[in-house]
């Protein structure tokens, strides 16, 4: 069997890897998005699946801007069989899909029909789940909405950042895909279709989602911390200058409202920097001023001795 890859974040390149090792089985090209300017010298990047590409030998890597007819003619000519998603971020269209025999799979890292979208890993953290999971399904015309043919849960520990929640899942999905993979060859693979009225979606993650607002409870800007890591990043304004807050923690003692939300009331020798939210207390330990460098929080207070008392935001 011949398949095409395609993905671009460091969650999918487990998958790739472990497409290379399954026996019988070529990878035949990946697709990937164009690579990207990087500093002032204007380096050209390419993405993590490029990359990894690049090492195992894999060729052709495509890189195209849109999914248009030259695209397509150019993946026509590799005779694939099978394409397989993960984190590509583009949809992929019914003239598309046509050009592989057995059809598409698609690796998701929530348990469907939850959290369909661009964001799952962010909004299983933003909601405080106590579990996710992984689901492989078959490529459907619109997002997400495939018959399942794998799924695998695992719990939360409610410390989970998006960075360290992708590794999980990445790797998750690694050792998921030759299964289901060998199945598809062999013409054995179940499909269960999704219950839509289960549905729930998520939606692409802006720069601006960032921001914290300080009237929420600490649980949630916690929570809100650990899903933008590593990235928008939250970020609260002192003094007219942007505060990346990079780690925290929701106090688990209840504490009583000492000032009004974003209120920074000194400092706890065990837990850090105590700010006041709008329910509970945040305990920061890690700042970073934009453009300068990430501090534990006693290394940033004795370059910001007017921070304790001071209002953020």
């Amino acid at each position: 069997m011949r398949i095409i890859f395609a993905g671009s974040p460091g969650i999918a390149v487990p998958c790739l890897e472990a497409l290379c090792n399954i026996d019988d089985i070529e990878v035949a090209g990946v697709l990937t998005n164009p690579d990207t300017a990087k500093g002032r010298s204007g380096t050209l990047i390419p993405t993590e699946v490029g990359e990894a590409a690049q090492k195992l030998g894999i060729m052709p890597i495509l890189k195209p801007f849109k999914l248009d007819s030259a695209a397509r003619e150019q993946i026509a000519a590799l005779n694939i069989d099978l394409l397989v998603s993960f984190a590509y971020a583009r949809l992929f269209g019914p003239k598309f899909l046509a050009l592989f025999p057995l059809g598409g799979i698609n690796i998701h890292p929530s348990i469907l029909p939850k959290y369909r979208g661009p964001s799952p890993i962010q909004a299983a953290i933003l909601n405080r789940d106590s579990e996710t999971g992984v689901s492989i399904q078959t490529l459907a015309h619109e997002m997400d909405c495939g018959d399942i043919l794998a799924m695998e849960k695992f719990p939360l520990c409610g410390r989970e950042t998006s960075q360290s929640l992708g590794e999980s899942a990445g790797k998750i999905a690694a050792q998921m895909l030759p299964e289901v993979i060998k199945k598809i060859a062999s013409g054995n693979i179940q499909k269960s279709p999704q219950d839509s009225s289960c549905a729930s979606y998520c939606s692409l993650v802006s720069k601006e989602a960032g921001l914290i607002d300080w009237n929420q409870s600490s649980l949630e800007i916690d929570a809100k911390i650990r899903a933008f890591d590593p990235w928008p990043l939250c970020r609260t304004i002192h003094n007219g200058r942007e505060l990346l807050l990079l780690k925290a923690s929701a106090q688990e003692d209840s504490v009583p409202l000492q000032g009004i939300p974003g209120k920074v009331l000194g400092i706890d020798n065990k837990y850090g920097i105590l700010i006041q939210t709008g329910d509970g207390v945040l305990a920061v330990t890690e700042l970073q001023y934009q453009a300068k460098k990430a501090l534990f929080w006693r290394d940033f207070l004795n370059g910001a001795r007017d921070f304790s008392g001071s209002q953020l935001g």
